[in-house]
């Protein structure tokens, strides 16, 4: 496994495999593949591919530390952008189908439905995620501020999910939350317990 992780086709297969769903969307908007409401299509696919993405984001470092691949770390990067890069394109069709973008009627609808407002919460913190992710930001803040920083990606998650929530529950549709809420309940439950045993690690008598 680390072999194939270290491979230098390893990179480029992940990005295709990242940009598959894009391209999918793309053809389906093109070809008219998208059912009787494209635009629904496109708002509703988009978010599901931000939160998929997010939770594989998440899931690198438990599986690189339990599994012993340090070559994941690779793609952490990458696969954080790319959540990025689907959540805008949830914002812009979002933005375009639903409020002809238009910055008056988008800045009522946040203030009138609270899922809109989680939802773009969890943009704003995206954005400075995906802004700070190079390595002259992580020079410019130092180590420790940036990885202080970059644990927003929780909080991220957190407004995702409920974002998810309040929208499915309008149709009483909660199955897929319950899945996505076990993921990150247990990507988190993972963070917390590793963090405890560093910790005690360190304090322990030698």
């Amino acid at each position: 496994m680390k072999k194939w992780l270290l491979h230098p086709a390893a990179k480029p297969l992940v990005f295709a495999l990242c940009l598959g769903p894009f391209a999918w969307l793309f053809y389906g908007a093109l070809a008219n593949q998208l059912g009787a409401n494209p635009a629904e299509a496109l708002i509703r696919s988009t978010g599901d591919w931000t939160l998929r993405l997010l939770c594989v984001t998440l899931a690198v470092t438990p599986l690189r530390v339990q599994f012993g691949l340090a070559p994941l770390a690779r793609f952490r990067r990458m696969l954080g952008l790319f959540v990025f890069f689907y959540a805008l394109l949830h914002l812009l069709c979002y933005s375009w189908f639903d409020m002809g973008f238009d910055l008056g009627e988008i800045v009522l609808d946040v203030a009138k439905r609270p899922f809109i407002l989680v939802g773009m919460l969890a943009f704003v913190l995206l954005l400075a995620l995906a802004g700070t992710s190079f390595n002259r930001a992580i020079r410019w803040l130092g180590g420790k501020r940036w990885q202080a920083l970059h644990r927003a990606v929780y909080a991220v998650a957190a407004l995702a999910l409920l974002h998810f929530f309040w929208m499915r529950a309008g149709k009483n549709h909660f199955g897929e939350v319950a899945i996505y809420a076990a993921i990150i309940a247990a990507l988190l439950a993972w963070r917390v317990w590793h963090h405890g045993r560093t910790k005690r690690s360190k304090a322990a008598p030698r």
